[in-house]
């Protein structure tokens, strides 16, 4: 059995293992920053935590009484 594998558990040579590892920490970096602007975008349009006054809420009682007004 003289293969040119790698002793490890994963069977990968150094450097299939060092390539999967780039892209695996690239991969992993994006994820990570697409996260983040989600995150801020949706904090943004709705915080996590209040404020000294509570969570303000946006009237949209005219905007659903026409919406409810439509399907009765």
């Amino acid at each position: 059995m003289a293969d040119n594998k790698g002793s490890g558990i994963s069977g990968l040579t150094e450097a299939e293992a060092k390539e999967f590892h780039a892209i695996f920490v690239s991969s992993f970096i994006a994820f990570t920053l697409v996260a983040i602007v989600a995150h801020f975008l949706a904090w943004q349009w709705r915080p996590w935590i209040p404020g000294p006054n509570g969570y303000e809420s946006t009237d949209l009682s005219p905007l659903l009484g026409t919406l409810t007004s439509m399907f009765t």
